[in-house]
């Protein structure tokens, strides 16, 4: 009898410039759906197994002209389709709108990615449009940082336009932190010029951001914004301690209670107008907001779905994997999301170097019994080398846990006394 061949779906979602790791769970969790267009440099890096030459087009993000030509050719060799455009990862969403209009498919276009992605931008939309947000300025040097700080008459925060996360962002108190904060910035940014994700695409005659320093509990929020109806999927709120870099999230909290005087409905009409009057009208979102004055403060918001650990956590919690729906929202299948999810309490701990080196190895052998710990993910192996902040926000990132912790008193303190039994030996 002859043997049949296994049968490839046609019909793909082009997933733009993702992490191997995020390959990887997608091939498993969703076989034959997706489209890879992967960065040499990460599959070069990668731990894992690289895709069948019909699932991944390895080319630099950078050079559109050479991407839809390549495209094209691999869709008629394959005989392959696009359904949609995915996206996870902040630098790589200008390329995912550019093919998206290009081929006709749904995805933010690029006047709402640029919004987002350049917080200067972003927060001056929002203020025209009375969403509550930091008052910010554009500052080229100590001066404008001086007149600043004293117009404001409270602490600033100093941060690049674009970029993610902590990295080279300073809370500054006084003057003196503020001359350090802004040399320090300075120097990052010339250091990162060739860094996609510092790439500028607006403020282009302007250094860095000034913004007023806010007070308050942060959350993290994944959203769908689509026929001018907002769905929160979930939130988190942040856990970040003082005796890191300003801004460093130790772990996320789920589930988490809306903040006092905060009712859904109130936070599902801040996310709605905010969203829109950055341009986007469909799309699964990521913002970052602070309790400020019993108020929701927005900081940032892009159309990806948050990343680092969340993914995980949101799976073991509630069974949620927010990376097959960002697919099936891609392709406009129904998600299934019958009001909101029921996730079970999990904290989200990530795992940072405690000094800088070369790391040996991962010591387990205090956990091995600790029923608490759902998943352990290590994202180094022995031999990586550690630089720690401000001259490197990435390689100090070990890797995260997920804990479920046993009752409800004092969970945050449960979870960082078992990280503190993992030995993570440096040299």
């Amino acid at each position: 009898m002859k043997k049949m061949l296994p049968v490839h779906n046609k019909k793909r979602v082009l997933v733009v410039g993702t992490t191997s790791d995020y390959i990887e769970w997608i091939r498993t969790a969703c076989p034959n759906r997706a489209l890879f267009l992967t960065d040499p440099e990460i599959r070069k890096n990668a731990q894992e197994d690289s895709p069948k030459d019909l699932e991944e087009l390895l080319i630099p993000l950078n050079d559109f002209n050479r991407i839809k030509t390549d495209l094209l050719h691999h869709l008629k060799t394959w005989g392959q389709t696009l359904t949609g455009v995915a996206c996870f990862d902040c630098e790589s969403m200008e390329t995912a709108a550019l093919i998206a209009s290009e081929f006709g498919l749904i995805y933010p276009d690029l006047y709402a990615i640029r919004n987002c992605r350049d917080k200067y931008v972003s927060k001056q939309l929002w203020q025209k449009n009375n969403i509550p947000c930091p008052l910010t300025a554009a500052v080229n040097s100590v001066d404008d940082v001086a007149r600043f700080l004293d117009l404001r008459q409270k602490e600033v925060v100093l941060k690049p336009f674009f970029g993610s996360g902590s990295e080279l962002v300073f809370r500054c108190k006084t003057l003196d932190d503020c001359k350090k904060a802004f040399m320090t910035i300075k120097a990052g940014l010339k250091r990162r010029c060739e860094n996609p994700l510092f790439k500028k695409t607006s403020s282009q005659d302007d250094l860095m951001l000034a913004e007023e320093f806010l007070d308050g509990p942060e959350y993290s929020c994944d959203f769908i914004i689509e026929n001018n109806v907002v769905t929160i999927i979930r939130l988190t709120r942040k856990i970040k301690p003082d005796n890191r870099p300003f801004g460093t999230v130790s772990g996320y909290v789920i589930p988490s209670d809306m903040p006092e005087h905060t009712d859904k409905a109130h936070l599902e009409n801040i996310l709605l107008n905010s969203a829109k009057c950055l341009g986007i009208r469909r799309g699964l979102c990521m913002v970052d907001f602070i309790i400020n004055d019993y108020q929701p403060v927005l900081i940032e918001m892009t159309p990806r779905p948050g990343g680092d650990c969340l993914p995980f956590l949101l799976k073991e919690a509630g069974n949620l994997d927010i990376l097959k729906l960002t697919l099936d929202f891609a392709e406009k299948k129904p998600l299934g999301l019958n009001g909101t999810t029921h996730f079970t309490p999990h904290i989200g701990i990530r795992l940072h170097a405690h000094k800088a080196g070369v790391l040996k190895r991962f010591n387990t052998d205090l956990l091995q019994n600790e029923k608490r710990i759902k998943k352990i993910h290590f994202t180094r192996k022995p031999g990586h080398i550690i630089t720690m902040p401000p001259d490197d926000y990435d390689s100090w990132f070990l890797g995260h846990m997920i804990i479920a912790p046993d009752h409800k008193q004092y969970p945050e303190t449960q979870c960082f006394l078992i990280g503190k039994r993992l030995g993570v030996e440096i040299e």
